[in-house]
């Protein structure tokens, strides 16, 4: 990384650059599943700042540590302990409306938190293995690309344990799949579906053929390498373009994208692009 280019420190996330220009972060809690605690997800948000700022990133590895989950989802046991902030006995003194705020600003810290991946300018490549639960499907869908390894498991598990998923789950994952019997029978049940049922609706777009992490992890990084080796200005260019188009018309994309391709046009990797063809050289881009 550059000098002055500096992550905030994280407990609970790896950081890597395991290619130029490619950051690696795990979700570090291999001992528990990587379960996210309060302390967990509240590292996300300035992590993911900082990468969608950093002019050494330009594209994203996000995978769970070890090898048996990308992530189970919320520790359960710690949300249920005294601290924590949904633990009924921090509002037992409160009245229903006071409860309702107080939980509302709760949730939606936590919606912020994961949707900070999403809004990283820098594309993110969910690499998925093992056990994908609950909170693993709110981050998955946040991310841009997903591919897993052939032996992972995946489940909407919120309404296992009393809930309607609130993270992000049911607000992404029919735009994501764009088949509405399928994704009302994964969330209504929480029933387990595996790789293949994911690439087959395209939840995921590539899927291992040995299973294991390695072999996603492997497939992630040529992924990566190929996005980091392009234009930074035209790749966050088209995720911020693509992004905001996702849920307006045809008409106001277009609008948007003529506005912003005004500015971005100018930029000098448009003719190094051109020039690195015509010399049949590797481009060579400034970082941004």
């Amino acid at each position: 990384m550059a000098q002055g280019d500096s992550p905030p420190p994280c407990k609970y996330f790896n950081l890597t650059y395991p290619l130029p220009f490619v950051a690696h972060v795990e979700i570090n809690r291999p001992e528990k599943l990587n379960a996210f605690t309060d302390a967990v997800w509240a590292e996300l948000p300035p992590l993911f700042s900082h990468l969608s700022t950093s002019p050494s990133t330009r594209a994203i590895i996000l995978s769970g540590a070890g090898t048996k989950a990308f992530t189970t989802g919320l520790d359960v046991q710690a949300f249920s302990s005294p601290s924590s902030a949904l633990n009924p006995q921090a509002t037992s003194k409160l009245d229903t409306a006071r409860t309702a705020q107080y939980l509302r600003r709760h949730i939606d810290d936590f919606q912020a938190a994961i949707t900070s991946i999403e809004k990283c300018s820098k594309p993110v490549i969910a690499a998925i293995n093992g056990w994908c639960l609950g909170l693993g499907i709110d981050i998955s869908v946040c991310a841009d690309v997903r591919i897993c390894a052939k032996d992972t498991r995946f489940a909407v598990k919120e309404v296992d344990i009393g809930l309607a998923a609130d993270i992000g789950t049911l607000s992404r994952l029919p735009k994501v799949v764009g088949n509405g019997s399928w994704v009302k029978d994964v969330c209504l049940t929480a029933r387990i579906f595996t790789a293949s049922e994911a690439e087959s609706v395209g939840f995921v777009s590539w899927v291992g053929k040995t299973g294991g992490k390695e072999e996603v992890i492997s497939e992630a990084l040529r992924i990566a390498e190929v996005m980091a080796s392009k234009s930074p200005v035209a790749v966050q260019s088209t995720k911020e373009l693509l992004n905001w188009s996702w849920s307006r018309s045809v008409e106001d994309g277009l609008r948007y994208t003529s506005v912003w391709n005004s500015a971005a046009l100018q930029s000098e990797d448009v003719m190094e692009s051109v020039k690195s063809g015509m010399e049949k050289r590797k481009a060579r881009f400034a970082k941004l």
